[in-house]
């Protein structure tokens, strides 16, 4: 007889006692159990139990479901685990078309994992690799398969070179474009913005560093998104400075170049920002151009009509699994971690 966990009725917990057949094989000697379909992986509950457990974990911590529940956190999370890995069979294989890439971070100390996303479906497709190596991208296109890999039209990608020196191999998908993100784009100009402010606080002196003093996000913020209170803040924060002005504009100035759909004008419209910072005395603006200058290629992939694709998903992608490790308070079992982030977009069960 074996007693199985099922589904509460309200607040009374069921049991079902069942008779579980075993039998000898004559071929090898060893006993086997009869397996039935409705148990989960863990035979002491119900698949449809097993369910509910992870359907409550998509909202809600491991602790709060095993109190719940009355388990023990163990069990919740080998029972959530089964659920999501039912999740990813019933979406099958994927086959991208346009996809995304970005690292994040899993412990510290620089451990980063690369996560791959499919950029028309909105959906992570792949979480895996030891670093941000040219050999931890390989192992996404050998999970994939030459064949898939080839059909690939879109490598969406930051500017670190070892993922596009992956992704241009033969066996990979070189016949792919790769324009590059935007974001990490404007955050390097962010940056050279944040290095200008530095600069002028530690030129000033006395009163005139009380211009300085907490603004550093007023600066950095896009004005759209500032209050009333924050435009006027930046107002009076522009006007006290004018190399910061200067820099200010600037950085709001370039980000015209992505609405471009032709590189020969997205081309002119970089030049013409280059001539205008050329006697700003500006030095870390100087190192911005010259870094895009590099990569120009990957800019000018993005500006054709035909690869216009919406690149916020890798980043709002990002930030839902900064919230997945904080409500968990960092997770240790990367197994998990894996499953939870890349089933966190599919509809439930």
């Amino acid at each position: 007889m074996r007693r199985v966990r099922d589904l509460p009725c309200g607040d009374t917990r069921i049991y079902l006692e069942l008779e579980v057949r075993r039998l000898a094989c004559k071929g090898c000697g060893a006993v086997k159990v009869e397996r039935l379909d409705w148990l989960a992986d863990y035979p002491f509950y119900t698949q449809r139990f097993a369910y509910f457990v992870g359907c409550r974990g998509r909202a809600a911590t491991i602790k709060d479901v095993a109190q719940e529940t009355h388990l023990n956190w163990k069990t919740v999370k080998e029972l959530e685990k089964q659920y999501l890995r039912e999740q990813l069979r019933r979406v099958g294989l994927p086959s991208p078309k346009v996809m995304g890439s970005d690292e994040v971070s899993v412990a510290q100390g620089h451990t980063y994992r690369m996560v791959v996303s499919d950029l028309v479906r909105r959906r992570p497709l792949w979480f895996g690799g030891q670093d941000r190596s040219e050999a931890s991208r390989d192992l996404f296109y050998a999970w994939l398969g030459p064949q898939k890999s080839h059909q690939i039209r879109l490598a969406v990608m930051d500017m670190w070179k070892p993922l596009r020196k992956s992704t241009r191999q033969v066996q990979h998908a070189p016949q792919a474009s790769i324009p590059f993100d935007k974001f990490p784009v404007l955050s390097h100009l962010g940056d050279a913005l944040d290095a200008v402010r530095k600069s002028e606080y530690a030129r000033l002196a006395g009163r005139a560093r009380r211009f300085f003093k907490g603004q550093k996000y007023t600066l950095l913020a896009r004005r759209e998104n500032l209050t009333y209170k924050g435009r006027q803040a930046l107002k009076l924060l522009l006007k006290a400075n004018r190399r910061r002005h200067t820099a200010y504009l600037l950085r709001e100035s370039f980000g015209q170049l992505w609405g471009y759909q032709s590189e020969r004008w997205a081309r002119r419209c970089f030049e013409y920002w280059r001539a205008a910072r050329k006697w700003q005395r500006l030095p870390p603006y100087q190192k911005f151009a010259a870094m895009i200058d590099r990569h120009w290629d990957g800019i000018a992939t993005y500006c054709k009509l035909e690869n216009k694709v919406g690149l916020g998903f890798v980043e709002g992608f990002n930030n839902k699994i900064r919230v997945i490790q904080r409500r968990a308070y960092g997770l240790r079992d990367e197994e998990y971690l894996r499953l939870k982030i890349l089933t966190c977009m599919l509809p439930p069960l």
